[in-house]
């Protein structure tokens, strides 16, 4: 069956796109370096530039010296073409970020917000929101898109936040329609672990992966599941909640009478118990596996919990292994990071005795604000398609602040 060809319309919105691309991923470019990335001839080259620029998608931002003739402008996405804000809820702080349409954050916002009593959770994280907003010096109009991250998941149906059992106030009913109500904007509410895999794929461990799982490890316990760049989230959303995975074995866990999983291993107030069985000390799980890495005086009882450490998160990641069978695991998360090498390669050590599969074992790339980092992506890409998609059709910009 024959293919229709394309009509000369779609061919200049496919070259828009692929030259807007660019100049996201890779900066400022002249015309014969677009030339040069994308096959394009000269004249077409000119007329594409010519059409964004029209469209207030690009601007001409300087001059490039060449070898021989005259200086060659050079051509920039324009970042106030749009505009996202994400949003990273714990259960005690509330971050708040705004980003123009290159990713460069305009504006922030933190707040302690107790999301296990406040009477009005929507209310307080659209303030944070609105002061964010304020602080990038925009109308509220201006935002395309807003995604909230948070533990748990979201049950559209319900409009409540499942698995967030420690944040029962965030996790009421009527979320979402509060949320819409306060602020007026397209929003989004994604799993927290899930938007750090965005921001580990976008610029993190995980850029050239063809499929990774990402663990987090702090005060809760989480799995983020890349498979080709897409985060698969299961038919209820669910996928990654490995918290509530059985892993029997630990004898001091079975004579406590409490459930043995994963969670109860590994996160939060169980690596500090762990911890000072072994004579460190610390608040938190990161504070004490940071110290057993790094002070002298943790002595034999440090290494003693490192590797017992290793040996819990080294059992539960083989039987996620076994199912997933990815090129790449990565540890995220503030205990995760506070182990460094140290603690990584000692997982890696004991996975490779528990499991035949050896996928890469990484560190995170993602350091500062993963899951703000993450909610922003998602929110960009919103507004990238929003803002191209509009200014092909129709060559006015959407979501400006004019």
């Amino acid at each position: 069956m024959a293919h229709r060809p394309g009509t000369p319309r779609l061919l200049r919105q496919i070259n828009d796109r692929a030259a807007l691309d660019l100049l996201l991923r890779g900066g400022p470019m002249t015309r014969l370096q677009l030339v040069a990335a994308t096959g394009l001839s000269k004249p077409t080259a000119s007329q594409l530039l010519g059409r964004l620029e029209d469209a207030g998608l690009v601007t001409v931002t300087g001059t490039s010296a060449g070898v021989r003739g005259p200086s060659a402008q050079v051509y920039s996405i324009r970042p106030e073409a749009g505009y996202t804000v994400g949003v990273d809820v714990t259960p005690g702080v509330t971050r708040a970020g705004v980003a123009d349409l290159t990713g460069r954050i305009v504006g922030r916002d933190e707040v302690a917000i107790d999301m296990r009593r406040s009477p009005d959770p929507a209310a307080d994280v659209a303030a944070a929101v609105k002061r964010a907003v304020r602080a990038a010096r925009l109308p509220l109009r201006a935002v395309g898109q807003l995604v909230v991250a948070s533990p748990g998941v979201h049950d559209d149906v319900r409009d409540v936040i499942r698995h967030a059992e420690h944040m029962p106030a965030w996790a009421r009913p009527g979320l979402h329609a509060a949320l819409s109500a306060e602020l007026r904007v397209s929003i989004t509410i994604e799993n927290d672990v899930n938007a750090v895999a965005v921001a580990e794929r976008a610029r993190g461990a995980a850029t050239d992966a063809e499929s990774f799982a990402l663990l987090w490890v702090s005060n809760g316990l989480g799995l983020a599941i890349d498979l080709g760049g897409r985060v698969h989230r299961g038919a209820t959303g669910g996928a990654g909640e490995v918290g509530y995975m059985p892993l029997p074995g630990f004898a001091a866990e079975r004579r406590s009478g409490r459930p043995v999983n994963f969670q109860s291993l590994v996160a939060g107030q169980a690596v500090v118990a762990l911890a000072r069985a072994h004579g460190v000390r610390g608040r938190t799980g990161a504070a004490v596996v940071g110290r057993a890495v790094s002070d002298h005086e943790a002595g034999s009882g440090g290494v003693a919990f490192l590797n017992e450490l290793a040996d819990r998160l080294a059992t539960g990641i083989a039987m996620i292994v076994s199912v997933l069978d990815p090129e790449l695991i990565v540890l995220s998360g503030d205990t995760a990071e506070s182990g460094g090498e140290a603690l990584r390669s000692r997982i890696e050590q004991r996975l490779r005795r528990l499991s035949p599969l050896r996928p890469r074992l990484a560190l995170t790339g993602v350091h500062d604000d993963p899951v703000l980092a993450g909610a922003l992506e998602l929110g960009l890409r919103t507004v990238r398609d929003q803002v191209f998609t509009t200014t092909s059709r129709s060559g006015a910009v959407a979501g400006t602040a004019r």
